[in-house]
């Protein structure tokens, strides 16, 4: 296979159309990342129909101060990484043909969720984002578009806009692809240095200590459900000295007995064991506060654990799907990640 470059939205439509068309975005400098979002967009378009890669490095979500001119482009590289995931077309706009009159007047507002965790700290950040994805799906004119869950609230507002708005468009969101340590793939790592990567480690360690303490408690509810455990059970046992029994089933009584919902929560809302997302909080929280004692230290921007439909934080009596996320910067780089979870999901 090889991969037509095109400079233009004259040359994308002027290309034949069989089967879907299925559109990876990216601002290039493509990794594994973007390549297991290439693969999977090769997947769903099928061998009949056409994988676009867009690369684009948008000025407009780019802040008074943030790294637009030293973001990395290459090009050519990024070509070859296209062409062995098995994408059929490299769109590669310059920015005279995505904004043809300088930049636009007429913007697409992310409204409230925009201005929550990545909106509070890069203002405007996206709505220059929505901005352009609007543009390119109307250039491109897709059938599905596919985008990482590495930048879930990206990810979240393309959705809403795209659901919102009427663009017709399938919106498939794609696990992130992390390096052997955990680190999650970015085009920005390159930029750190090898002890400042090894600061940088704990934003996965810390969303990994959060999911363990979360696995560690639904296992419990699971178990609350199932086994019989009362209080007068654990006070029997401790008087013949059976102490870790004992606690384990003070622990399973006192998962049974949770907080009931709060008048005026919604139906998704539902009782969960004391401690919950309080509980998987603390447990990453702790990782980045030991994060901000190395040299170089961590410089956390937020911890949050967030209902992903519209990044609110999350109730302790909260069921359902949920995104715990984190935000820092090592050095001179930012970087964020997050990992899905859900809660009561036994129940």
């Amino acid at each position: 296979m090889t991969t037509a470059l095109l400079r233009t939205a004259d040359e994308l439509h002027g290309r034949v159309r069989v089967g879907r068309r299925a559109v990876v975005m990216t601002m290039g400098a493509l990794h594994e990342g973007h390549a297991t979002l290439i693969r999977t967009a090769r997947e769903i378009a099928g061998p009949d129909g056409e994988v676009v890669v867009t690369v684009f490095v948008n000025p407009l979500q780019f802040g008074k101060g943030e790294d637009l001119d030293r973001y990395p482009r290459t090009l050519d590289a990024d070509l070859k990484t296209a062409e062995d995931s098995g994408a059929d077309a490299v769109f590669a706009p310059g920015v005279e043909e995505v904004y043809p009159g300088g930049e636009p007047q007429v913007r697409v507002s992310a409204g409230p969720m925009g201005e929550r965790l990545e909106g509070a700290s890069r203002p405007g950040h996206f709505d220059g984002m929505l901005t352009v994805v609007a543009k390119l799906l109307h250039l491109t004119r897709p059938d599905v578009a596919l985008y990482g869950q590495k930048d879930a609230q990206q990810l979240a507002l393309i959705r809403r806009m795209a659901r919102d708005l009427n663009f017709g468009v399938e919106i498939v969101g794609v696990p992130t692809v992390r390096e052997e340590d955990g680190l999650a793939l970015s085009s920005r790592n390159r930029y750190l240095k090898p002890e400042e990567r090894r600061t940088a480690l704990a934003l996965s360690r810390a969303l990994f200590a959060g999911r363990d303490r979360h696995a560690a408690q639904e296992a419990l509810r699971a178990r609350a459900r199932e086994v019989p455990a009362t209080h007068a059970r654990a006070e029997a046992l401790s008087a013949i000295g059976e102490s870790r029994a004992a606690a384990d089933t003070h622990a399973v009584a006192k998962a049974r007995t949770s907080p009931t919902t709060a008048p005026g929560h919604d139906a998704g809302r539902r009782p969960g064991p004391t401690g919950g997302p309080a509980a998987v909080r603390a447990a990453a929280r702790l990782v980045l506060d030991d994060a901000g004692r190395l040299s170089p230290p961590l410089a956390l921007d937020y911890l949050a654990l967030v209902d992903p439909s519209d990044f609110t934080e999350i109730e302790d009596d909260f069921t359902g799907e949920a995104v715990l996320a984190v935000a820092a910067r090592v050095g001179t780089t930012r970087l964020i990640d997050n990992i899905p979870l859900t809660f009561g999901a036994a129940s």
